[in-house]
């Protein structure tokens, strides 16, 4: 299997594959195929981590493509943004933000993952459900706007505003913490809470979250109402 990113701004992942190679990827994500191209749903798994996904955001079924002989597949982005490409070996795994997978190879397993912590999951931005992506293989992710990338010690800490943490592996720990200060806290105009990022581990950073795009947008939408 062999890629390439295009699109810039928004981006497609053009794969290409050998025959009998697979790709995996939520109902509907295939953008298009050059080749012949075998595609099956399935639950991936079985039903109770076709409901875990589910929770997560991501469809109830999956999509195997399979290619048939020399072939083209492509998975584009839903966001201005960019895909990020993440290689996972054995005993490794990645925690993303919901929505973040995109597609990848067969043997990427993806669950959902429980912030230890009720407070980081109640006020994480995110939600308590995150995704976690483990098993061999190539995963690619979904970044809004700009991916920026932290190498972490052990001990070293990152503290991030709500909903820009798109990515960490498994070994860094995920915290709250509340503004100091009650002026801070109401007139500081970064939120009541941080996330708080311990490695050791990798970190993707977004630029432009979802749902900051959304809060800015806001007050310009016409709902209709008086």
């Amino acid at each position: 299997m062999q890629y390439r990113l295009e699109g810039g701004s928004l981006p497609a992942v053009i794969i290409n594959l050998n025959p009998g190679e697979t790709m995996i990827s939520e109902a509907g994500g295939r953008t298009w195929s050059r080749g012949a191209v075998d595609s099956t749903v399935t639950t991936l798994g079985g039903a109770g981590k076709a409901l875990g996904r589910m929770l997560m955001g991501e469809s109830l079924f999956m999509n195997l493509y399979t290619a048939q002989e020399p072939a083209e597949i492509a998975f584009s982005s839903s966001f201005p943004g960019r895909i990020v490409a993440r290689e996972l070996g054995p005993g490794q795994s990645i925690i993303c933000q919901k929505h973040a997978f995109l597609c990848a190879t067969y043997g990427v397993e993806l669950s959902m993952f429980f912030q230890k912590k009720l407070g980081a999951g109640f006020f994480g931005g995110e939600g308590f459900i995150m995704q976690k992506l483990g098993g061999t293989g190539t995963a690619f992710l979904e970044i809004d706007g700009s991916a920026v990338e932290y190498e972490l010690a052990a001990g070293q800490r990152m503290v991030v505003d709500t909903g820009n943490l798109a990515m960490c592996d498994a070994t860094c720990a995920l915290d709250i913490q509340s503004v100091k200060g009650v002026k801070n806290a109401l007139f500081g105009g970064e939120g009541l809470f941080n996330t708080v990022v311990t490695g050791p581990g990798r970190i993707i950073l977004q630029t432009m979250p979802a749902s900051g795009v959304a809060a800015a947008l806001a007050p310009f939408i016409n709902t209709g109402s008086n």
